[in-house]
């Protein structure tokens, strides 16, 4: 069983997978690692992956950004599970050291956020959203965070198989990062840099907003059961 699993999803992102998914060989070299990517296109990606030495799982027809995510999430055979996407824009150099985190005991997820201030790559809407969201975060969770919808982290298995996500629509990162902080598991977070992505994306920014927000109300009752913890340089105690 290798200690890291490397997890993307992808939709038609031929033009950028082979560069990822050789940027992680690179920095992944003498780990015990495997690069995982549940594919959900119609073009050439999940060949590409495979032939550049990725597992490749197929999930068509595509049944959605949260079902896609969850399926690599359960399917990730490492001790630690780091996701990234497949647009180049999350830096894979980073990997290495989200994964010592979690390895070495320190923690038991890594948020990697892009909003240490905004991004020059990020449409100030965009980040005035993201901004929004980690605020009402605060404000009704309890949870202190910059960056609610980084795709880019690093779980630790066993915390997953304990707890039960929703992958039924969109926005699943919320409850990927808020509900293990409420549930008292220790998070912590550091700041990565976000580049320009190679092809289209493929957000549906209204649909998105709409889930972000349904998925924070739907966790509120969780405030009350247990002690959220702040999502920074400070741990949380364990779980109970």
């Amino acid at each position: 069983m290798p200690a890291i699993t490397v997890a993307m999803i992808s939709m038609n992102e031929e033009n950028a997978v082979r560069k990822v998914i050789e940027d992680i060989k690179t920095v992944t070299a003498g780990l015990d690692a495997e690069i995982l990517v549940v594919d959900s296109s119609k073009d050439r990606t999940p060949e590409i992956a495979a032939a550049a030495g990725a597992r490749v799982v197929r999930q068509f027809p595509p049944q959605g950004y949260g079902c896609a995510m969850g399926r690599a999430l359960s399917e990730g055979r490492g001790d630690v599970i780091i996701t990234l996407d497949c647009d180049d824009t999350y830096p894979a150099d980073r990997i290495p050291e989200l994964a010592r985190m979690v390895l070495d005991g320190s923690t038991d997820l890594v948020n990697a956020s892009r909003l240490e201030s905004r991004p020059a790559t990020m449409p100030f809407a965009n980040y005035l959203a993201n901004w929004l969201f980690a605020f009402v975060s605060w404000i009704l969770l309890g949870v202190k965070t910059t960056d609610v919808h980084s795709g880019m982290r690093a779980y630790r298995r066993t915390m997953l198989e304990k707890i039960t996500f929703d992958p039924n629509g969109p926005a699943l990162p919320v409850d990927l990062l808020l509900k293990p902080a409420l549930l008292g598991y220790r998070i912590s977070e550091v700041f990565i840099p976000y580049n320009d992505r190679i092809g289209v994306t493929t957000l549906k920014k209204w649909e998105s907003t709409i889930w972000t927000f349904r998925r924070i109300l739907r966790l509120f009752p969780l405030r009350f059961s247990s002690p959220p913890a702040s999502v920074g340089p400070e741990q949380s105690e364990s779980p109970r």
